[in-house]
Order: C-alpha cells, then sequence, then structure tokens
C-alpha cells in the first residue's frame, strides 16, 4: 500500500504542482505584454489561460499533502525532522499560492479586463509594471519553496528508511 500511496503523491505532486509552477512564472511576463497592449486580445486570452491553469490546477494539488500525508503515516515517518520541515514548507508555499501569487493574478486580469471593455486605456504603466514585477517575486519565492520540498523528499537528511 506504501508504493502506492507513494507513487499517486509523486504523480500528483508532478501533475499538479508542476503546471501551477510553470503557468505562475509565465503569467507576469505574459501579463506585463498584455498591459502594454490593451487591445490585444490574443495576449488577453493568453492572461486568462495561464490565471485558470493556476487556479485549477492548485485546486488539484490538494491531493499531494493528502496522499504524502498518508504516505508518511504508513511508513510510520510523521515525526522525522525532515518531513516536518517539507510540511512547514509545503505550508509556506501553498499560503504563498493562495494569499500573494493567485490574488494579484486576479487583481492584473480585473485590469486587463477593464482596459479590454475600455476602462482603461493606454498602455502599461509604471504602477502596472511594478505590480507584475512584485508578482513575479511572490511567484519566484513559491517556486523557490516547492524546489526545497523536492530536495529534502529525495535526499531525506536523517531518514532511517533509506534514501
Amino acid at each position: 500500500m506504501t508504493k502506492f500511496l507513494l507513487t499517486v503523491h509523486i504523480l500528483a505532486a508532478i501533475l499538479a504542482v508542476g503546471p501551477v509552477a510553470v503557468a505562475a512564472s509565465m503569467f507576469p511576463p505574459t501579463a506585463r505584454r498584455a498591459l502594454a497592449a490593451p487591445d490585444d486580445a490574443q495576449a488577453l486570452a493568453s492572461v486568462r489561460l495561464l490565471y485558470r491553469i493556476c487556479r485549477v490546477y492548485a485546486a488539484v494539488g490538494v491531493a499531494v499533502p493528502v496522499f504524502g500525508f498518508a504516505t508518511a503515516s504508513n511508513m510510520h515517518i510523521l515525526g522525522d525532522t525532515w518531513l516536518i520541515v517539507s510540511i512547514v514548507l509545503t505550508t509556506l508555499a501553498a499560503g504563498a499560492l493562495i494569499a500573494l501569487v493567485l490574488p494579484r493574478q486576479d487583481a492584473i486580469l480585473t485590469e486587463l479586463d477593464a482596459a479590454a471593455t475600455g476602462g482603461h486605456t493606454g498602455p502599461a504603466t509604471a504602477v502596472d509594471v511594478r505590480g507584475t514585477a512584485r508578482l513575479a517575486m511572490f511567484t519566484g519565492v513559491f517556486n523557490l519553496l516547492w524546489a526545497a520540498v523536492t530536495v529534502l523528499m529525495i535526499l531525506r537528511p536523517g531518514s532511517t528508511t533509506g534514501g
């Protein structure tokens, strides 16, 4: 049963977190291009698609810690330091995504929609560009946290279950 749970946990991480990491990283530069050309319907469609990928796969990503906890429980390693650190980092990554990345993506998309419907005219302002730069920073933090979790999951420092 442990091998099954571990396999589902790893597949969920690859198939759910991977697309979020890529789409979230692509969002700021794509949004900057769309902000610079408010009448470009294709640019707006690209930003919408990236935001949808982030939202949908973030929800699917809940499977990663669920199967992770099930695997760790089955392996009797819930108290291992490397796992506790991984859980904390995962919580921080999820918090960054939920509190910092997705709301800013939504705000930028709302601004782009307003520009497309005539509520905002002209190319991107310095404020718009700073907003996308800040979003890129938060996205980088999210991705770095997940990279650290991945390293801990592979190396499992101090683990007595092999590694």
